[in-house]
């Protein structure tokens, strides 16, 4: 995707809306690509830069809610706000129990569809921020040997080093010697900057993302 280029991917089967909505977003600065079902737009989608979906819920063929599953179950993570019609309201909730961002109720006015739109580019910029922070800290994180990642995983479950060391058979003395080597070598000068490199990693989170401690038991 271009430099400052958002895209809006607008699927709808009434060529009316595809019209007045691609329209009314082309000329609020948006580049858009309108689909007439949501097959067509699937068809597509992995060659499709990271963008909004605007989705209509009542389509022939695929619905918008089989579209929004199938978009999940391959793995793409666009934001999706949903288009309804009258009476639609339980399927738009039902979309965002699905991750859906927002629904607009046709007819919508233009202040409703932007704001929609531009929650939908937030959430993707907050996306693009954690990832790129997450994978920093993996390569940061891979300069540890095993036991000094261990050390900073009990760090990240605020454990001392006194329990860091009975877990890992080390003497708390070897605890800090580890602390600091990792310290030097996460570039990092206070523990709060070591564990916000180990928390953008995922350490600590929960279990299934613990590391396991290295096989030999001596530091």
């Amino acid at each position: 995707m271009a430099e400052g280029e958002r895209r809006v991917y607008l699927v709808d089967d009434d060529d009316a809306i595809r019209r007045s909505a691609g329209f009314m977003l082309r000329t609020s600065g948006f580049t858009v690509r309108a689909y007439a079902s949501g097959t067509e737009f699937l068809k597509e989608v992995k060659e499709l830069a990271a963008g909004c979906v605007l989705l209509d819920v009542r389509m022939p063929g695929m619905d918008g809610l089989e579209v929004q599953q199938e978009l999940r179950g391959r793995g793409i993570t666009y934001p999706v706000i949903v288009m309804t019609g009258h009476g639609d309201v339980g399927v738009a909730v039902q979309a965002m129990k699905a991750g859906a961002v927002d629904f607009i109720e046709k007819p919508f006015e233009k202040a409703t569809l932007l704001h929609a739109i531009d929650e939908g580019f937030t959430r993707i910029d907050q996306s693009g921020r954690v990832s790129a922070r997450a994978a920093e800290a993996q390569v940061l994180l891979e300069a540890l040997t095993p036991r000094e990642r261990d050390v900073l995983h009990g760090l990240a479950r605020g454990l001392p080093n006194k329990t860091i060391g009975f877990d890992l058979g080390i003497s708390p003395r070897t605890v800090e010697i580890h602390r600091a080597n990792l310290m030097d070598k996460l570039g990092v000068a206070s523990l709060s900057a070591a564990l916000r490199i180990a928390f953008a990693a995922g350490m600590g989170e929960s279990d299934k993302n613990e590391i396991p401690a290295a096989p030999e038991r001596l530091a």
